[in-house]
């Protein structure tokens, strides 16, 4: 499983644009929807983007998102980039109400999981299942302490982190940083 840690990789360019991203963050949401406009913007060419997972235990399922996204990389990095998409489009299903209250509140993970296989048509619980996952969970996490990365979304450039990108921004100012 391990080998599936770095497998969220589009594009082929000199020019690495990584984003560290939570699943249900509103934010990352915004960030997420824009990627397949910025790589056609820029060029598969010249960009290469990377998505780095960034659990934040605010974000309550955070955890358990994370995993299934990374055990559906397992198959591709299509499949996992299906989960993403369906989290995006049905974040209140995934998230509570002011990070603390609201329906899901009574919803066990096995709920949340049979709710990313339904909205997202990827059945990763096979992958998921697997106790070596922790690998891939582990290698996010790392990754992102080392390289000082705490919240969602979080941009780097080249290998050096961003802070005048914002989820925000349009991705004529995030193309702006790849031709430096």
């Amino acid at each position: 499983m391990s080998q599936h840690a770095d497998i969220l990789i589009w594009g082929h360019g000199p020019a690495i644009f990584e984003v560290f991203l939570e699943p249900t963050c509103p934010f990352s949401v915004r960030a997420f929807n824009k990627f397949d406009a910025l790589l056609a913007h820029v060029g598969e060419e010249k960009m290469t983007l990377k998505i780095r997972l960034q659990s934040q235990p605010w974000h309550l399922y955070s955890g358990v998102i994370v995993r299934y996204i990374l055990a559906a990389a397992s198959d591709s990095k299509e499949a996992a980039k299906k989960v993403m998409q369906a989290v995006a489009d049905h974040r209140e299903e995934f998230e509570f109400t002011d990070h603390c209250t609201g329906p899901n509140r009574d919803a066990t993970p096995n709920q949340i999981l049979a709710r990313l296989r339904e909205y997202s048509g990827v059945d990763a619980s096979a992958a998921f299942d697997q106790p070596d996952l922790q690998n891939a969970i582990k290698w996010h996490c790392k990754y992102a302490r080392q390289n000082g990365i705490h919240v969602s979304p979080t941009f780097m450039v080249n290998g050096l982190v961003q802070p005048d990108i914002s989820s925000g921004d349009d991705i004529e100012h995030w193309a702006s940083f790849l031709r430096r």
